[in-house]
């Protein structure tokens, strides 16, 4: 809401309650991170006194709402000046109700099989709470998705036989929605206040310390001075800032207001460079060891530890990147990019500056790895380190103060807003499913839609993928495909880590694939570019995480899962057949590609990235080894065809 309407508006506060405002806000969103934190470290314990897991929940889910409310308007905008009283109302509510439930939850729980008027009320009111708030953050589409599951369950016994379900009240739906642990305060909640705020607390105070500037300023010092050499500190610099911030959006708004005009400066097209900035941004989720929010719900759904999640994605995510790397490289030299004039950092000077940002990593990725510990511990360490080595060295900074740690604490709680209503949002589309029986009904239809055909289920559920993901938080994407799709995959023979990190990849590729790209628009409007070239230039960039996830589904050796010999064999073959599939999308290599060259190389180095060692009915590796051969073959010839024409008649 801009200012004029502000003022405009009946009952609006007065604007000199902005700082009040502010400091209440800050006060809620310092007490949501802190309130994380202490349950981490178990101190209701500590302290003699015994909390369920839901009145953690249910204490998040009220200040986020507060938050919400109180910041942002019924437009969908931060609150500019004063705001209306209607939203003083909703905020003090949504916080009231969830803080009544969080005090009382024991005894609301033994009246819930009763349907009491008080369990009644507080359901009917908490849940368009929620929705409403998820609109203000996220917009209509996950709401209308979330609308459209709730309104089944009112009418699921009038439902056509295939997808018919448990009939129940309007009562009965909103007390389950609202109480049951598979509804609003489930899994999905859970891990994001257990787990995912915390990561987030660490990297707010990674980046409060100076990590971006740390990470931006290694990539450049390593890559500055090479062919592409932006576009290269965008690839290597958005990878390593999005393991931090796990969000793409947020990504391309950090790093690319410093590489998307040094790309275009040194004559990349701003279509191109935003489409890299936004496939370098997406692909930050999936890079370990810290991940997006999905792949700790991803941990949550599959009941193992986030580490193997992690070790899981990591090859996948490798290829991603070369993938990446390598098409920029190949840009540059087919349009002849020029070099970087500009003043590079040394790669000394960097480490011998910020050499102690690399401390918290390596404590991360021990105590994920080798000691065996929780994320949420894991994290919390990291963020103590963080903290503790920010006080004695600063990067390009001042060191970090007592203060900063107030700071970091609302901070983390003001941008988790989003997050929480997501999850909480997911948790009724969870509760939907149980309650009426539709998630295994759906299974049961995916798996005769497709025939029994297990390549066919695999394009269905992409195609799902993407649909859903068009304006909807991935977390939300994944948790939706989650119990929709996974199940059906797992059915018809996919292994499950296999078939939930399929789900994720395409989920994530609504980033990036139009008609809502958010990453490419959020890119688009740095680069001065067209939002929808940017994005159809993102899905020709970023053309891995359209293949990747059908080969891993193939054969799981892409996940370290298999034989060590057949799991180094396929990512060696993998990572030829990106490049060679990646020179003939680009259309070059020593010199420009002729079409049928470039149609050769693609099929080349797709059948090289299929992971076949473990096909009995071939000899082992016979499609890798030969897409390979026929590959380099050609890439040989166009390197002789090319020094032919460069040596003197």
């Amino acid at each position: 809401m801009n200012e004029q309407t502000t003022h405009e508006t009946s009952g609006a506060l007065a604007a000199p309650g902005g700082p009040i405002l502010r400091a209440v806000i800050a006060v809620l969103a310092a007490v949501l991170t802190a309130a994380c934190i202490a349950w981490s470290l178990d101190a209701p314990s500590r302290m003699g006194v015994a909390f369920y897991t839901q009145q953690l929940l249910a204490l998040v889910l009220g200040l986020g709402l507060g938050i919400i409310y109180f910041s942002v308007s019924w437009r969908g905008k931060p609150h500019a000046g004063g705001f209306p009283w209607f939203d003083v109302l909703l905020g003090i509510a949504g916080l009231g109700i969830s803080l009544w439930i969080c005090v009382e939850y024991e005894r609301l729980l033994n009246d819930v099989s009763y349907y009491t008027s008080e369990v009644v009320w507080l359901s009917i009111i908490l849940v368009p709470l929620v929705l409403e708030a998820l609109r203000r953050c996220t917009g209509w589409a996950l709401v209308s998705v979330v609308v459209v599951f709730i309104g089944y369950a009112l009418v699921a016994e009038y439902a056509p036989m295939v997808i018919r379900g448990k009939p129940a009240s309007f009562t009965q739906v909103m007390t389950y929605l609202a109480f049951d642990t598979n509804g609003l305060f489930g899994t999905p909640l859970k891990v994001g206040a257990e787990v995912v705020i915390l990561f987030l607390f660490m990297g707010d105070v990674l980046i409060r310390g100076g990590g971006g500037e740390f990470f931006i300023d290694l990539a450049k010092s390593l890559l500055g001075h090479k062919r592409g050499g932006p576009a290269k500190i965008c690839v290597v610099g958005s990878g390593l800032f999005g393991m931090i911030s796990g969000s793409a959006v947020s990504n391309v708004a950090s790093v690319g207001p410093l590489t998307i005009p040094m790309m275009i400066r040194t004559g990349y097209s701003p279509r191109d460079a935003g489409a890299i900035e936004a496939v370098g941004s997406t692909g930050g989720q999936l890079m370990p060891p810290v991940m997006g929010a999905a792949a700790f719900l991803m941990a949550e759904f599959l009941e193992i530890p986030y580490g193997k999640v992690a070790l899981a994605a990591a090859i996948p995510a490798v290829l991603y990147y070369l993938a990446l790397y390598w098409q920029v490289d190949l840009i540059a030299a087919k349009e002849r990019i020029s070099l970087l004039t500009e003043e590079l950092p040394k790669p000394r000077e960097v480490l011998r500056d910020g050499w102690h940002f690399i401390i918290p990593f390596v404590a991360l990725i021990f105590m994920l790895f080798y000691y065996d510990s929780s994320p949420e511990n894991a994290a919390l360490s990291a963020a103590v380190v963080i903290f503790v080595t920010g006080m004695i060295r600063g990067y390009r900074r001042p060191r970090l103060k007592i203060s900063d740690l107030f700071r970091s604490l609302a901070a983390t709680g003001r941008t988790t807003t989003d997050l929480v209503t997501t999850l909480a949002a997911a948790g009724f589309v969870i509760g939907v499913l149980n309650s009426s029986g539709l998630g295994f009904a759906l299974t049961l239809w995916l798996v005769g839609l497709a025939g029994n055909s297990l390549p066919v289920l695999l394009v269905i559920s992409a195609f799902v993928a993407l649909i859903l993901g068009m304006g909807m938080p991935t977390t939300a994407v994944y948790v939706l495909l989650a119990v929709l799709a996974a199940p059906a995959l797992v059915q018809a023979g996919v292994m499950k880590l296999a078939a939930h990190m399929f789900i994720l990849y395409f989920g994530m590729l609504s980033m990036i694939t139009p008609p809502v790209a958010l990453a490419a628009y959020a890119a688009s409007t740095i680069s001065k570019a067209g939002p929808m070239e940017t994005g159809w230039a993102a899905c020709r960039i970023g053309w891995a995480k359209f293949v990747l996830p059908f080969m891993f589904v193939l054969s799981p050796t892409l996940l370290l899962q298999g034989a060590a010999a057949s799991i180094a064999f396929d990512i060696l073959t993998a990572m030829a057949g990106v490049y060679i599939a990646t020179c003939g999308l680009v259309g070059y290599f020593m010199r420009p590609l002729s079409p049928p060259w470039r149609v050769l190389l693609c099929v080349a180095g797709l059948a090289a990235i299929i992971p076949d060692s473990q096909l009995s009915f071939l000899f082992p590796g016979l499609i890798s080894v030969s897409g390979i051969a026929v590959g380099f073959a050609l890439l040989l010839a166009d390197y002789l065809a090319a020094r032919r024409r460069a040596s003197p008649a």
